[in-house]
């Protein structure tokens, strides 16, 4: 089984467990929305190379702890883009959950899916408890508060934003999430591989930000320029389009020198070089593209 059909089959495993029974049919179907299709599955993609590298001893827990990282990330998805945050109308190429279901029900759909994540990771324990329980730790961490998903958003809200901070939670979280839940998904410790995920995480962060100005928003499948609309740093804003290009470079090669030593080290250098070519932009404008 390739590994972006392993993550599929994860989340949509995953997403039947909060269809079971007899749901309400449009928040059931609003889930399923939210997740698919997937887009590149980043987040879980990661995790699922960190736990081959390190020997992923225990499929069923990485299995789980992929489709809890992507749950959860799909979640934020759909609470970025209410009208209270974002107000966007489209994501991945198609409306967003709540201009498709209704807002009441996309708040319902992201909610819904943060506890499905955590109830995965739960039923996870009956392969090996010690590391659900630690799974369930570092996903919750780099969730909510102080340090997660909720603090980033939370960023967006104060007259004074730490950039640093703010970068890290909100974007670096959950690839922090990533590569410390595949370590140990797999058995092993997972304070070597923060760095990892920081530096992923920060590339992501550069690289979303040259998109978002380079790029329009079909090419994006959602919108384009809301760092400028809704007043929120930037890297391009601070080191122009060059300047974040070459942020990213180092980044990015930094990264590769900060992967721990494992088994698997070599090919997941290459599949954090191969994530590397996907974020760089093209040097394509909206500009070029409208003329």
């Amino acid at each position: 089984m390739g590994l972006q059909t392993r993550i599929n089959s994860a989340v949509e495993a995953a997403i039947r467990i909060g269809q079971g029974g007899t749901p309400p049919a449009k928040l059931s179907d609003a889930l399923h929305y939210a997740c698919t299709p997937g887009g590149a599955r980043i987040r879980p993609t990661i995790l699922m190379s960190v736990a081959l590298a390190c020997g992923d001893d225990s499929p069923k827990v990485a299995d789980a702890a992929a489709a809890a990282l992507e749950l959860m990330h799909c979640a934020s998805l759909v609470h970025d883009d209410l009208p209270c945050f974002d107000n966007a109308a489209i994501r991945r190429g198609k409306p967003s959950v709540h201009r498709a279901y209704s807002e009441p029900l996309a708040v319902l759909a992201g909610d819904s899916l943060i506890i499905l994540a955590f109830e995965v990771l739960a039923m996870a324990a009956q392969h090996s408890p010690d590391r659900a329980l630690r799974l369930i730790r570092i996903l919750t961490r780099q969730s909510g508060m102080p340090h997660g998903i909720c603090a980033g958003q939370g960023w967006e809200s104060e007259s004074k934003i730490d950039l640093s901070a703010y970068h890290k939670s909100k974007t670096g979280a959950l690839f922090i999430a990533a590569t410390q839940m595949g370590a140990i998904a797999a058995g092993q410790d997972e304070e070597p591989w923060f760095e990892l995920g920081a530096r992923i995480g920060e590339a992501f962060q550069v690289a979303d930000d040259l998109r978002d100005a380079l790029y329009d928003s079909e090419t994006l499948g959602k919108p384009v320029g809301q760092d400028d609309l809704h007043g929120r740093p930037n890297a391009v804003a601070v080191l122009g389009v060059d300047g974040a290009k070459s942020r990213l470079r180092d980044i990015l090669s930094g990264a590769i020198s900060s992967i721990p030593s494992c088994p698997g080290e070599a090919q997941l250098a290459e599949m954090v070089r191969m994530q590397a070519e996907r974020l760089t932009p093209v040097p394509q404008t909206r500009a070029a593209r409208a003329g």
